[in-house]
């Protein structure tokens, strides 16, 4: 029997809905199999997608185990995942299997410093109980014991991990006065330290 005909592009499955100019470009170069809805697939949908590419491009909500990397066949080369964390990909079956994972470190480092941020303000100064008090009408006005919050700066602020994104929160923090104090597996080096203001303890 005759052997199916592989396509002229690399075949690349996407689990998930991407930006539209990223799924346009990726139709462009390859022969791409792009997600037609935002939600996680199931395991059988996952075998099934694996089974039929050479490129596959997951996203942190899709488990890629040992058992579905082993059943897959030898035409998957590639599992180019899409975010910086990779712990939910078997990196040992796939590399007994020859296949390349690839993450994107970086990436995201500043939104996520961002969004942290964001919520290092949000508590203490009861940003979301007062969104909710106003959407819900029941907002009455100042007054001088009214969502009472509190101030963060000059207080300690705790970083497990100084990495990219640790680093990038303590520069944020501490341009609103907070004192930075940090514990990690590495100590980042004192000219590192003395930029970020930061403390270190073992």
């Amino acid at each position: 029997m005759a052997q199916a005909l592989r396509p002229s592009r690399p075949r690349v499955f996407v689990t998930r809905s991407l930006p539209s100019r990223v799924e346009a470009r990726m139709a462009e170069l390859f022969d791409a199999r792009l997600s037609a809805d935002d939600a996680p697939m199931g395991r059988d949908r996952l075998a099934a997608a694996m089974a039929d590419c050479d490129v596959f491009v997951p996203t942190v909500t899709d488990r890629i185990d040992a058992e579905l990397i082993r059943g897959a066949p030898e035409r998957l080369r590639l599992i180019a995942n899409y975010g910086a964390g990779y712990g939910h990909i078997d990196l040992k079956a796939a590399r007994e299997r020859g296949i390349v994972v690839t993450n994107t470190p970086g990436v995201l480092t500043e939104d996520t410093a961002d969004m942290a941020m964001a919520l290092i303000l949000a508590a203490p100064r009861r940003l979301v109980e007062g969104d909710k008090l106003v959407r819900a009408g029941s907002w009455t006005g100042w007054s001088p014991t009214g969502m009472r919050g509190h101030r963060i700066g000059g207080k300690k602020l705790g970083i497990l991990g100084m990495g990219r994104i640790g680093q990038a929160v303590a520069q944020r923090a501490r341009a609103f006065g907070l004192q930075i104090h940090y514990h990690g597996r590495h100590r980042v080096p004192e000219v590192l330290e003395a930029q970020l203001g930061a403390t270190f303890h073992a």
